[in-house]
């Protein structure tokens, strides 16, 4: 028989099975299949059984327990359960951000300061305890870094880069290097590597790299979320109220930020980067429209390392143009955005070109540059955060309305890896990569 950990790693497994059919319905934009839905439903009937027997084996062990515990002949415990008690009663932390919220309510009403908050009370600069000017609390480091993880999660961008920085301590800014590549020419690359052919005997030409410093200056994002007496006093629906009041707004003003920051106290998007392909639109291009030809030159403008983890983010609206859209072949045509033998009775195959198609809010509308962006956000990107979130609270915000306010701060910044788009080593400077390509403004 299995053990109760093998049963958890199998219910794992099986969850993941079930997490990845949901992954691919997303990136190809379309619902689940019926042979999809049945195999999820044999999965989740499997791990409701193992569930069932792992719940008899830890019932058992635990009866088996407290048969075999010897008992303190003064209290009627046994030693384990003493020492159990006595844990509990010095545990210095709150099983749920809820309960933390709850407690740090009560410490702003009525002046009972919970013992547990002490351990996330800010440094004082007044008198007071609660009032954010005067000190306040942070949230506890676990569930600080767990509403830092829902919110990279939540944003459909901010989940990308695999280059992440983490800055601790009391550092708010960090400068790591960079490969100072403007072309791909000999003599150029890698800043100024090359590679001689040489004769035996012959002396080797020195050459060597250059770098740029890349500067991460952390940013402040916050956000004030208002609850009342009424939910704070409900975990559920507290847990619900703070999920989506705030770190779905963190994630989406991320997202934004990845595209569409200006770099000054705010994030650095890749529509402003000096390292942005903008492709011409073609010669008598109605405004506000997209051409095959459009998205086909984009994709020659990506890196070749990258074309396998690019993807096509855009505005929604232009969707109808997408589904629509086709390459003349003879007096026919043939579809760009739909595969070859689809038809509209079928859900899109939500691929342009063999990369997924991600509409996004963040996009500009039809017609201006960014509706449509070809971009590599895993290898061109970096996000850097000081690794976790801060939380104050006041009672005063919105006192009339019985609300309770809570601001939430988080230090990020992010930019693109690359200060200039790359001249290829044979294809000119006319024909520059990047690891993001729009196309100009067609008006």
């Amino acid at each position: 028989m299995k053990t109760i950990t093998q049963y958890k790693e199998d219910m794992k497994n099986l969850m993941k099975k079930v997490s990845d059919i949901d992954a691919r319905c997303v990136i190809e934009n379309r619902d689940p299949s019926d042979q999809e839905l049945n195999i999820k439903q044999e999965i989740l009937d499997t791990v409701d059984e193992f569930r069932k027997i792992v719940d008899t084996q830890e019932r058992q062990e635990r009866t088996t327990n407290l048969i075999d515990k010897p008992e303190d002949r003064k209290t009627g415990q046994s030693s384990k359960e003493i020492n159990s008690s006595a844990a509990q009663e010095n545990k210095d932390s709150f099983p749920s951000l809820a309960e933390q919220l709850f407690a740090i309510k009560n410490a702003a009403v009525s002046r009972v300061i919970d013992p547990r908050l002490n351990n996330v009370r800010n440094a004082a600069t007044g008198l007071g305890i609660t009032i954010p000017s005067e000190g306040g609390f942070l949230i506890q480091p676990n569930f600080s870094t767990e509403m830092l993880k829902q919110v990279f999660e939540t944003g459909i961008l901010a989940s990308k880069p695999a280059r992440r920085v983490h800055l601790s301590g009391n550092s708010n800014s960090t400068k790591i290097n960079g490969v100072d590549e403007t072309s791909r020419a000999t003599g150029s690359r890698h800043g100024g590597v090359r590679v001689y052919w040489i004769d035996e005997g012959t002396t080797i030409t020195a050459s060597k790299p250059k770098f740029r410093k890349i500067s991460i200056e952390l940013k402040k994002a916050a956000g004030l979320v208002y609850l009342t007496d009424e939910a704070l006093e409900d975990a559920s629906v507290l847990a619900g109220e703070c999920d989506s009041a705030f770190i779905n707004e963190m994630g989406f003003a991320i997202d934004d930020g990845m595209v569409n920051g200006v770099g000054a106290g705010q994030l650095s998007g890749v529509l402003g980067s000096p390292s942005l392909v903008s492709v011409a639109k073609e010669t008598g291009q109605r405004a506000a429209t997209l051409m095959a030809e459009n998205v086909i030159k984009m994709y020659s403008r990506m890196f070749a390392s990258s074309l396998s983890s690019a993807e096509w983010y855009i505005n929604q609206a232009l969707l109808p143009q997408l589904l629509t859209m086709s390459l003349s072949v003879g007096l026919g045509g043939v579809p760009v955005y739909l595969p070859p033998g689809n038809t509209l009775t079928n859900a899109p195959g939500g691929a342009l070109l063999g990369r997924p198609v991600i509409p996004i809010e963040q996009c500009a509308a039809p017609g201006t540059e960014g509706d449509i962006i070809f971009g590599d956000f895993k290898n061109g990107y970096i996000l850097a955060d000081k690794g976790g979130i801060k939380m104050d609270m006041s009672i005063h915000v919105e006192f009339l309305t019985d609300q309770q306010c809570f601001r939430y701060i988080m230090r990020i910044d992010g930019q693109p890896l690359r200060n200039s788009a790359l001249t290829p080593y044979k294809g000119g400077s006319g024909a520059t990569q990047s690891h993001f390509i729009v196309t100009a403004a067609r008006t």
